[in-house]
């Protein structure tokens, strides 16, 4: 399979009707600030170089940004403060990510998330996870990549179920070597939860994709 037929079944995906619901009611109702904006409303396909080395893998999009603007991480607050890192590593070729046109393009790297719909209080459920679970697996065996980065724990979770593994312990720059020369590197996700408390700090994130450049 190909990465655009991946995608296209991600976007017709209705697998679970809460977060189905959910996704749709914000696209109709919308944010006070972004009513004069078309919502996307529907599931959240991976995007990003398809020869990449380097496999990024969130939780899920955000109420207001990724599923309004239809991008992994783009128009919020973590996107904010992800991809000016990767600019600054390499991996972006600039540090805004305001909507699907605005140019920025991903080098070496592809981003996608363990679930594809934006959840209610952004906690999608086990069974909702579990239904995304097929679609990460095809990613992976699509684009086969060398250094999988895990943002919380809950993707770090969903990488370690790809590969049937047990007993890794999930902490922010632990490295893991998933087979011969081939890595995962677990990170605190960018949310304001996390940076606008000082959990991460622009440091930190910043030494993660460091060491993602030493893997490659």
């Amino acid at each position: 399979m190909e990465l655009n037929e991946l995608n296209q079944q991600i976007i017709a995906c209705r697998k679970c009707p809460r977060l189905v619901e959910w996704r749709e009611e914000v696209a109709r109702v919308k944010r006070k600030a972004y009513l004069d904006q078309e919502y996307w409303g529907k599931p959240i396909h991976g995007f990003g170089d398809p020869q990449a080395r380097v496999l990024v893998v969130g939780l899920a999009p955000g109420t207001h940004g990724s599923n309004r603007t239809g991008r992994q991480f783009t128009g919020d607050a973590s996107g904010g403060f992800l991809f000016p890192a990767l600019q600054r590593a390499g991996f972006a070729n600039q540090a805004a990510a305001e909507s699907r046109g605005d140019g920025l393009i991903l080098k070496d790297m592809y981003i996608t998330a363990s679930g594809r719909c934006a959840p209610p209080d952004n906690k999608p459920s086990p069974q909702e996870l579990n239904n995304c679970q097929p679609y990460l697996e095809m990613e992976l065996q699509i684009i086969q990549p060398k250094v999988i980065v895990c943002l919380g724990k809950i993707s770090f979770d969903r990488i370690l179920k790809v590969f049937a593994l047990r007993n890794l312990k999930f902490s922010h720059g632990a490295v893991y070597e998933l087979m011969t020369d081939h890595w995962l590197l677990a990170s605190y996700h960018p949310s304001q939860q996390n940076t606008l408390t000082g959990k991460l700090t622009v440091e930190m994130f910043d030494q993660i994709w460091k060491k993602v450049k030493s893997l490659l």
